[in-house]
């Protein structure tokens, strides 16, 4: 029986490569896959699921307007063994109900990897519909500088200090966002001393 799983973390902490893994082993097994990114992530260009260790493979993109269900129906063949989700944080509630009826009507796995929460602590529509609807929650560990787990995303600017305020959806990577254990998020410590 398919299942909707959600894998979730901080940044860093090699979603993007779980999600390529997955994806791999389908195909080796002979299976066929359907990978979705975010249509407005294009930093390792368009219409790529990419991961900081060099892996990449070319997907399909979702805005706010895709009908997620009617995209899988389409694009689905009898080879479809899963459809695989990055930055699912950036799925609308309509989205994540839609990938519930892929799940439920058309039997067919769904994984989707994405943050728990944004740069303000604040949780991201996409997010929180699948941490309530996901069959499985699936967290993956990403660290601190301090070495403890890191559970939180901030963003800072040009001098190292974090922002506390801002535009939910500004995408960047390590240049502009790390994630920080709950304690140096609130102390604003982006960096260990020395």
């Amino acid at each position: 029986m398919a299942k909707l799983y959600f894998y979730y973390s901080a940044m860093n902490a090699g979603k993007s490569t779980r999600l390529l893994q997955s994806s791999f082993n389908y195909r080796e097994r002979g299976m066929d896959t359907l990978l979705y990114t975010f249509k407005f992530d294009d930093r390792f260009g368009e219409a790529k699921v990419a991961s900081r260790i060099g892996l990449a493979s070319e997907a399909n993109t979702f805005d706010a307007d895709l009908d997620l269900f009617s995209d899988v129906l389409s694009k689905r063949t009898t080879k479809t063994a899963c459809i695989l989700v990055d930055e699912a944080q950036f799925l609308t509630k309509n989205q994540v109900h839609g990938l519930c009826r892929v799940v439920d009507e058309l039997d067919i796995p769904v994984l989707t990897y994405g943050l728990r929460s944004d740069f303000l602590g604040e949780s991201f529509e996409g997010s929180k519909y699948l941490l309530m609807l996901a069959d499985e929650l699936v967290e993956v560990k990403a660290v601190c500088h301090c070495g403890k787990k890191a559970i939180m995303n901030a963003k800072y600017d040009s001098n190292k200090k974090i922002m506390r305020s801002g535009e939910q959806i500004d995408i960047g990577g390590n240049e502009k966002y790390t994630p920080l254990c709950r304690k140096h998020f609130m102390e604003g410590v982006i960096e260990r001393d020395g």
